[in-house]
């Protein structure tokens, strides 16, 4: 798994570089701050000023983009070379970011957080089940905890990818029940699913969860 999950790192990075190659900057990211306010919008979410907020896998343009009044720290295995390689991404445009390049599961916080986002980022990871150890870990009691996943459709998929691999980026491949198990095995409550998306091998689903005392 650690092997695959080089791999989906390297290939990311070449994503990353493909897709914003053309993009202008400040219309890329004006574009994707008005669509992480529309998925608050969706998740029926408003994140209080001076909250503690981690954007956990943040990418380039995650989520800490508009979290402009709170306390944030964003992680991210390859934040330096999305610095180095992106010109979309300038961390010194964040003042109240705290940028931290780690892989999610080596991550030491100082804190725990009120809220916790990891989006497009639970299937990229090394470890699966340490990481969701560590989100439990770093979210307040009573605190909530937001994941964004793409599940499988289809059984017989889901085990051929997983074999294959059949999607680079993503080392790790279940269907939506199998992840909401991983949420509650931990003790957390699911309060919204959210189908943000339909496609044939995967739909695109969000978890708001709130981590029970």
């Amino acid at each position: 798994m650690k092997l695959r999950w080089k791999i989906a790192q390297a290939a990311e990075i070449r994503w990353w570089q493909n897709y914003l190659g053309k993009k202008d900057k400040q219309s890329y990211l004006q574009w994707k701050k008005a669509y992480w306010t529309t998925f608050l919008q969706d998740c029926a979410l408003t994140v209080p000023a001076n909250a503690t907020c981690l954007d956990a896998g943040c990418g380039p343009a995650g989520i800490f983009t508009i979290l402009n009044e709170q306390k944030v720290d964003a992680v991210d295995p390859l934040l330096e070379d999305y610095n180095q390689k992106l010109e979309h991404f300038t961390p010194t445009d964040y003042s109240n970011v705290n940028f931290i390049t780690s892989p999610l599961e080596q991550y030491k916080p100082k804190t725990t957080y009120d809220y916790i986002f990891c989006l497009n980022a639970i299937n990229h990871v090394a470890d699966l089940d340490a990481c969701w150890d560590h989100l439990f870990a770093m979210t307040k009691p009573n605190g909530t905890l937001v994941v964004s996943i793409d599940a499988h459709n289809h059984s017989l998929l889901k085990h051929i990818f997983r074999a294959i691999p059949g999607d680079i980026l993503h080392p790790h491949q279940y269907d939506l029940q199998e992840y909401q198990n991983m949420v509650t095995q931990r003790g957390g409550s699911i309060v919204k699913t959210v189908h943000k998306d339909k496609a044939f091998f995967f739909d695109y689903y969000v978890l708001v969860v709130t981590k029970d005392n």
